[in-house]
């Protein structure tokens, strides 16, 4: 009698619209459960996995500025599972706050504390509850930060972005060393995407020259055909995910040979 084929498990934040999106559409494949987390659901989503055979999906509207929440319904939900039905499990983090441009003197509070939960606090707690949730599961376990350039050079007006994704890399750094000891560590990874036709690049072109003093580097990109699209980019990172030798480096781009 033939087993029946394990499924692959993935957890993708920022699901909702954009290279998320992409991600997710390229995810749903027979085989697949997707769970998406993002503030809004996504109908486009559930009319898809309608029409794919053996795909399951879920979709949990959450605000990841309150990652707690988000993160303790995660590990009340992979408690459900045994893990020994997936061949695999992936948490992708890639939900970020679109910050305003401006020198972060000019910045209030409350917008610095939402863009550092949703971009660091947020990964750091769903990372935590996935791999302790996972801890005894026998497949295949990775986690996938989409991280920034931003993250790795310095650019004015960008100071809470910034911080957010260096966080992300740094902390995917540390998580590489601790999940190495553990047999079956999960591998790691926290993932330049390049550069990306988002509505990110769309403020950034329009931002005020003056308070953003890069502006003209992101209005060449787009002026000379630099900018990827969402769905060529899901489509690298997911190859680059799949690649054998991932997190081997914690901190990585997706042009990397």
């Amino acid at each position: 009698m033939n087993s029946t084929p394990k499924q692959h498990l993935t957890i993708l934040t920022g699901a909702s619209r954009g290279m998320g999106l992409a991600m997710a559409q390229q995810l749903l494949q027979p085989g697949c459960t997707l769970l998406c987390i993002s503030r809004h659901t996504q109908p486009t989503l559930t009319e898809l996995v309608d029409t794919i055979d053996d795909a399951t999906l879920a979709q949990w509207a959450f605000d990841l500025a309150d990652g707690a929440a988000a993160s303790a319904q995660l590990k009340r939900w992979l408690a459900l599972f045994l893990g020994d039905e997936f061949a695999s499990a992936t948490l992708i983090n890639n939900a970020a706050i679109v910050p305003s441009i401006a020198p972060l003197r000019d910045v209030s509070a409350a917008e610095i504390a939402t863009v550092l939960r949703v971009g660091l606090e947020a990964p750091m707690q769903l990372t935590a509850a996935f791999l302790n949730a996972t801890s005894h599961w026998s497949g295949a376990r990775k986690v996938l930060n989409i991280s920034s350039g931003n993250g790795r050079r310095a650019m004015a007006s960008q100071a809470s972005y910034s911080a957010a994704k260096a966080g992300m890399d740094h902390y995917s750094r540390v998580v590489a060393i601790e999940e190495a000891a553990k047999p079956n560590g999960a591998k790691i990874c926290s993932l330049a995407p390049g550069v990306i036709d988002t509505d990110m690049q769309a403020q950034l072109r329009n931002a005020d020259a003056k308070a953003f003093p890069d502006q003209k580097v992101f209005i060449d990109y787009k002026n000379s055909g630099q900018l990827t699209s969402p769905d060529d980019a899901a489509k690298r990172i997911l190859t680059y995910l799949a690649r054998a030798d991932f997190g081997t480096n914690p901190v990585a781009d997706v042009r990397d040979k």
